[in-house]
């Protein structure tokens, strides 16, 4: 990585007010969690995984239920730990710089990390909650995962009997109307802007890059694979993500006046 580039993206970073942080399975990879469209993605090496996240497929298929269940139960998600990728963001917000992360992951290792969950904007769900298509009734994942190491192959609403999943946009599904507005009005009210760990290809979420620069943000785009934004971007940094994160969020001593 061309440490001149890295030092004036850190300039831009410690000059920044509000910086609106978009963040994709990039920057989970590091945690151990694998992405989707990357080289060794979850749907690159197993073409059948993209079934078991298309609702209908899921509605309508009990046996595309049971190994989605199965999926989950051993998901390394449960054990995985934030990286200096997600604790870098965790400082921006410490030093009064992080005006809002819009995230397309669903693991939730952004608060686990340290981020006010009321600061993080889950665009796709949360992978550690339930939910009943039937019902609507939520709870947490692991009361669900209980009963299927118990035996039952595909658990259903104790309430009403409606079919089980996690509380994550399948596709197919609705995206959420009022979190999507959220999205894009906090990708229009910074500063600088930090696409992470996306590859910048679903839509509407792309669209927060485009939502940024029109309203004057410096676009910074960090992945490791390049997107369809490169061109737009005042800065592309490929690479880990754990590491070139911390080298342009390295806080100056002028952000300790911000904490």
């Amino acid at each position: 990585m061309d440490s001149k580039i890295i030092a004036e993206v850190g300039a831009w970073v410690s000059e920044a007010q509000r910086i609106v942080a978009l963040t994709g399975a990039g920057i989970s990879t590091d945690s151990g969690i694998p992405d989707f469209r990357g080289p060794q993605g979850v749907w690159t090496r197993n073409p059948l995984a993209e079934k078991m996240s298309n609702i209908h497929c899921y509605l309508a298929d009990a046996q595309v239920r049971k190994a989605s269940w199965q999926n989950r139960l051993g998901s390394p998600a449960w054990s995985a730990q934030p990286n200096p990728g997600h604790l870098s963001l965790v400082e921006l917000e410490r030093a009064g710089k992080l005006h809002a992360l819009i995230t397309q992951n669903i693991d939730e290792l952004h608060q686990i990390a340290g981020n006010s969950p009321e600061r993080v904007i889950e665009v796709h769900g949360s992978m550690r909650r339930f939910m009943c298509w039937g019902c609507g009734m939520r709870g947490p994942m692991q009361a669900v995962l209980e009963r299927v190491r118990a035996g039952e192959a595909d658990p259903h609403c104790r309430t009403c009997g409606g079919i089980l999943k996690s509380d994550t946009i399948s596709f197919g599904q609705q995206l959420v109307p009022e979190v999507i507005d959220r999205a894009m009005q906090a990708a229009g009210q910074g500063d600088l802007f930090l696409a992470v760990g996306s590859s910048l290809q679903v839509y509407p979420i792309a669209g927060t890059v485009e939502v940024a620069r029109a309203a004057g943000s410096r676009i910074v785009i960090v992945n490791a694979q390049p997107t369809p934004f490169d061109d737009l971007a005042d800065a592309v940094l490929p690479g880990s993500i754990s590491e070139v994160l911390p080298r342009i969020c390295a806080r100056p001593l002028s952000w300790k006046s911000a904490r």
